[in-house]
């Protein structure tokens, strides 16, 4: 077959006045196979040539007569059958062959580039769900470090001055920057309790939706977020609050600093010794997170139900180039207080518990007691009120932190693009 090939080129390439046959066929001799081709493809300068070929017998001789049908797709140059159909039949079917096994590599390469686009997309996304909450609890607590200072004084110390006597005692004796003593080791220990919370709440909430099969999360759904994520930050971040209250307490000043304090309660106390007062802390931390959480989706829910919520939705789709403040679902004033009502609504819940796990934190092994121990051991000292000894600060320093907080966090999300 194939030393027909010269011979066909030939006759192909010749020019149809030098043959005494009508164009659009060819005599062919009676050597030529019947199967000599079906399907011809040319393609030469943009221009794009199906040959159908077909054999059926001659009246002229022995031979056969091929009858040839050009479809041109696209104007250019002329083009030309240089190979014997059969061969090009068979490079063509190697072609389709090598373009389908392209095509399924190119298909799984893009999938696989796919697979990790979205992984790098969530990891990024969950990086700045973090950074949300972590630049809130900075902002925050920073603002209201002399506040929270005045708390610890009332729960270590044991201070029983009033209010306004302990202010001047602080300002005397360690001027306007000690009401900002500890607040480093205090961002250090609440910017990743802050954003782990937050992060793990709005996870732990998303999760639920997806096993409940519902379109928006019940009350105690948003309860049990909340206290599964409180549980989560405080055993990921209890180490660094306890450092703190160590290095604030009586005689802290003399460890030097957060890694002297480190070492010390290390090397005298042991490793496990950073984790006082762990189950007052989960136990306060659970009804904790669920009362501050769930109140404020509860009253968010309540709001974005009411008309005039749904009418600031309506609003907010179809505004253009609104500013990260007026993306805001609830709008400032409102993140504001509903962030102030549900922090308060959770210290008032949870401030035993605080007081005990600080008592806990201070203790050393040779005396040290345990969880019911110490709760008894406060009320015999002062009665009932001691359990909520520095309530009253510890009220004032929650309302703008939470508020704060929460209105940062909210206002974040927004800047960083969060999903």
């Amino acid at each position: 077959m194939y030393g027909q090939d010269p011979w066909f080129s030939s006759l192909i390439k010749s020019d149809p006045s030098d043959h005494p046959f009508p164009s659009g066929g060819l005599f062919l001799d009676q050597t030529v196979s019947p199967s000599f081709v079906s399907l011809v493809s040319s393609k030469r300068n943009e221009c794009s040539v199906s040959c159908s070929l077909s054999l059926r017998a001659s009246r002229r001789g022995n031979g056969g007569f091929l009858a040839v049908s050009l479809s041109i797709k696209e104007g250019g140059d002329e083009g030309y059958i240089g190979e014997s159909g059969e061969r090009l039949g068979q490079n063509g079917n190697k072609n389709l062959e090598e373009d389908e096994s392209s095509e399924q590599v190119v298909s799984a390469e893009e999938k696989s580039k796919e697979k990790i686009k979205e992984r790098g997309s969530g990891a990024l996304n969950t990086t700045k769900h973090l950074w949300a909450g972590a630049v809130a609890a900075m902002v925050s607590r920073t603002f209201v470090a002399p506040l929270e200072r005045l708390k610890l004084e009332y729960i270590v110390r044991g201070e029983q001055k009033n209010l306004f006597e302990l202010i001047k005692t602080i300002a005397a004796t360690q001027g306007l920057k000690g009401f900002w003593k500890g607040n480093f080791v205090n961002i250090l220990r609440t910017a990743p309790f802050k954003a782990i919370n937050f992060y793990a709440y709005d996870t732990y909430r998303n999760e639920l939706l997806k096993i409940t099969g519902n379109k928006e999360t019940t009350n105690f759904e948003r309860f049990l977020a909340g206290a599964t994520a409180g549980i989560t930050a405080t055993l990921l971040c209890l180490p660094m609050d306890t450092i703190r209250t160590k290095m604030v307490a009586p005689g802290g000043e003399a460890l030097g600093g957060v890694i002297g304090t480190f070492r010390h309660m290390i090397q005298a106390e042991g490793f496990f010794s950073l984790y006082k007062g762990l189950l007052p802390s989960i136990v306060s931390m659970a009804p904790s997170g669920a009362v501050f959480y769930g109140v404020y989706d509860i009253l968010k829910m309540a709001y974005l139900h009411s008309p005039e919520g749904r009418k600031r939705i309506e609003n907010m789709k179809q505004g253009q180039d609104l500013n990260a403040l007026d993306q805001m679902e609830l709008g400032p004033v409102r993140t504001l207080l509903y962030g102030a009502i549900a922090g308060a609504c959770a210290e008032a819940a949870t401030y035993p518990f605080e007081v005990v796990r600080r008592q806990l934190q201070m203790q050393v092994r040779a005396t040290k007691l345990s969880t019911l121990a110490t709760c008894v051991k406060i009320v015999e000292q002062g009665g009932i009120p001691a359990l909520y000894a520095g309530l009253v600060p510890s009220l004032l320093q929650v309302l703008p932190s939470a508020a704060i907080s929460y209105f940062v966090y909210e206002f974040m999300k927004i800047v960083l693009k969060v999903e």
